[in-house]
C-alpha cells in the first residue's frame, strides 16, 4: 500500500490568477544538473506550482502524484484555465502551453514516481506523513534519485532519518508560495545530507529559473525563522489592542515597503501553517520569544484560517 498523501486545497481560481498576474517565464539559468524526469508528490497548491515551473521552464517531463483523483482534476483543471489565459495574454504560444500540458502525467499510483531523477516532496506539514513518504522512497526509487521535501519548518535530519539507506541523498528544496512568482527557493540540508545532493538541487532550482539560497538545518531556516515571527508579533499586536488589523497591515505596506500587511500574508499562507511553523519554533527552540499568539490559536481552533476557509483576518 503507497502512503496516503493530503492536499492542502487550492485558492479559489480567480483569487489564484490574480496573484499569478506578474508571473512571468524565466530563462534557466544552465542545464537540468542531469534531471530527466521530475517527481512531485501533492497535487495541491504547491506541488501544481513545482510542477508547472519545471514543465514551462526547465521543460523535464513530471510525473504529479496524489491520493485522490479530485484533487489532481481540480489542479489540472485550474492548471488549463490559467495556460488558456497566459496566452491569450501573449506570455507564451499555445504551442508552448500544449507541451506544458504534454509534460505533466498525473497519477493515483505512488510507485509511478520510482524512475524519477529527482523527487519532490510537497504534502502538508505533517512529519509522520512525510517521514512515511520518504521511507516508501527510500525504499522504491533508484539509488541515484535526490529526495527533496518542500517542508517549510519541519527538520530535514529527522526526514532523512526516515529515508533508510538513502540518507544522504534527502534534501529540501523549499520553494515559496506562489510558486510561479516568487524566485527565491531555499535549499537546505540535514545532517546526513552529501554535498553532491546540495549541488545537484542547487543546479536544478536554477534550471527552473530560481535563485537558490542555502542554509543549514535549523529551525525554521532563513525564511520562516524571519517571517513567522514577524506574522506572530503582528497578531499580538492586533490581540493586545496596539492597533487594528488595517493600520497594522497600512504601516508594514506604506511606512515599511512591505507587499501585504503581515495579518493580510497570515491569511494567505493559512493560519494552520503560521500556527505550526511557530509551534516548531517554540518547541524546538524552547525559546518564549516564538510562543505562539494566543489570538492564533484561537483563529486554527474557530476553523478560521484565512483564504481557504473564506475567513481569517478578514473575510474572503
Amino acid at each position: 500500500m503507497s502512503p496516503r498523501i493530503f492536499t492542502s486545497s487550492l485558492l479559489s481560481v480567480p483569487r489564484i490568477q490574480r496573484v499569478y498576474r506578474s508571473f512571468s517565464v524565466s530563462a534557466p539559468t544552465q542545464s537540468t544538473g542531469g534531471v530527466k524526469q521530475l517527481g512531485v508528490i501533492g497535487a495541491g497548491q504547491m506541488g501544481l506550482g513545482i510542477s508547472f515551473v519545471a514543465a514551462l521552464v526547465s521543460k523535464v517531463p513530471v510525473v504529479l502524484v496524489d491520493s485522490s483523483e479530485a484533487s489532481i482534476n481540480k489542479s489540472l483543471g485550474f492548471l488549463d484555465k490559467l495556460l488558456q489565459k497566459d496566452v491569450a495574454k501573449g506570455k507564451y504560444s499555445q504551442e508552448d502551453a500544449n507541451q506544458v500540458i504534454k509534460r505533466i502525467e498525473s497519477t493515483t499510483k505512488f510507485d509511478s514516481i520510482f524512475a524519477a531523477d529527482f523527487i519532490i516532496e510537497a504534502v502538508p506539514e505533517i512529519t509522520p506523513l512525510k517521514c512515511g513518504i520518504f521511507g516508501k522512497l527510500a525504499a522504491g526509487a533508484r539509488s541515484d534519485t535526490i529526495l527533496s521535501t518542500n517542508t517549510s519548518s519541519i527538520s530535514i535530519t529527522k526526514i532523512a532519518a526516515a529515508a533508510k539507506g538513502a540518507e544522504d541523498r534527502v534534501v529540501s528544496t523549499h520553494f515559496m508560495n506562489p510558486v510561479p512568482v516568487q524566485k527565491g527557493v531555499e535549499i537546505i540540508s540535514g545532517l546526513q545530507t552529501a554535498g553532491e545532493t546540495v549541488d545537484r538541487a542547487v543546479a536544478f532550482v536554477k534550471a527552473m529559473g530560481k535563485i537558490p539560497s542555502v542554509s543549514t538545518d535549523s529551525p525554521g531556516f532563513i525564511a520562516n525563522r524571519i517571517l513567522i515571527p514577524y506574522i506572530n508579533e503582528a497578531i499580538t499586536c492586533l490581540e493586545t489592542g496596539v492597533g487594528n488589523k488595517e493600520d497594522i497591515d497600512s504601516i508594514m505596506k506604506n511606512g515599511c515597503a512591505m507587499p501585504m500587511g503581515p495579518l493580510a500574508l497570515a491569511d494567505f499562507i493559512g493560519l494552520d501553517t503560521c500556527l505550526a511553523i511557530m509551534n516548531v519554533l517554540y518547541t524546538e527552540t524552547a525559546d518564549s520569544k516564538y510562543r505562539p499568539a494566543v489570538l492564533l490559536q484561537k483563529m486554527v481552533d474557530a476553523g478560521w484560517l484565512g483564504m481557504k476557509s473564506k475567513k481569517g483576518f478578514y473575510d474572503y
